[in-house]
């Protein structure tokens, strides 16, 4: 055999990040528990350190396996057509993956909400103060909405071989990202129900909380494109990591959409009281 590649696939070399990634997502899974039950650990009462460690493996699990990508890509050209295409099909059963995610939520959401639960009598619960759609969660839409336009407008200059200027509307799209995030928190934190109030808040924080953690991992993704964009690593005719990029930020807004219509807006407001049994 003479050590040369006689195909145009890619044999990816042995990566230890798969197998960190799943022991950071165990921690932040066990932290999450820890911190929702208030349970001690080593001693440690603040819950927020709870989830630090899992946290902190899974961001270093993303920037190691960036890392190597981008090097088998730009250094290694390993990412020949086949793979390129490979690459493509690999994003987009991921976000249909990622869709089903998030209709389990829904599903749950609309169980309680349109009255086939058994055991809830009202929509919203009893005691419970919904937010109002038009304040904080109808300025994040436009937020979101914004942000949808920015990266487009990246990816036309991508397409037009411009790195520069699309790198400058790629960390705008990542600001706007971020800015969502800190209103998202400052909702969360002056909300008049907390996550163990019932089934309505559970169902909210767990789907909105989702939405948001995917909002950060976009923000990340895309401040990585930024930097490679600056760096002049994209090309008009190849750019599959800032395409991947932008798929998945357009099926972020996609998502918030439904959220903000529906959990915000329609199911949210109003209270409608159903039958028992």
């Amino acid at each position: 055999m003479s050590g040369h590649a006689k195909h145009n696939y890619h044999m990816v070399n042995p990566s230890p990040w798969p197998a960190l990634g799943s022991l950071g997502a165990l921690l932040l899974a066990l932290g999450a528990i820890f911190f929702f039950h208030e349970v001690p650990v080593f001693g440690m009462e603040p819950g927020i350190f709870k989830i630090l460690p899992g946290f902190a493996l899974i961001i270093l699990t993303m920037v190691m396996w960036w890392r190597d990508v981008v090097r088998e890509s730009v250094k290694e050209k390993a990412h020949t057509e086949e793979v390129s295409h490979g690459l493509r099909m690999g994003m987009v059963l991921f976000i249909a993956s990622e869709v089903m995610f998030f209709v389990a939520f829904f599903w749950a959401f609309f169980h309680n909400a349109l009255g086939f639960s058994t055991s809830t009598l009202q929509w919203p619960p009893a005691g419970i103060i919904p937010l109002d759609a038009w304040e904080l969660p109808f300025y994040n839409t436009i937020i979101l909405l914004t942000s949808g336009g920015t990266v487009t407008r990246a990816h036309i200059y991508i397409e037009e071989g411009n790195n520069q200027k699309a790198a400058k509307w790629i960390f705008i799209t990542a600001a706007l990202g971020a800015l969502f995030l800190g209103l998202q928190a400052y909702e969360y934190v002056h909300a008049e129900f907390s996550l163990t109030d019932g089934v309505y808040p559970s169902t909210f924080f767990l789907a909105t909380g989702f939405h948001g953690f995917h909002v950060f991992v976009g923000t990340v993704f895309l401040i990585v494109c930024g930097f490679r964009a600056a760096n002049n690593q994209f090309s008009a005719h190849k750019h599959i990591g800032f395409q991947a990029a932008a798929w998945y930020w357009h099926f972020v807004d996609v998502v918030w959409l439904f959220l903000f219509v529906w959990v915000y807006w329609l199911l949210g407001l109003p209270i409608r009281e159903f039958t028992a049994g």
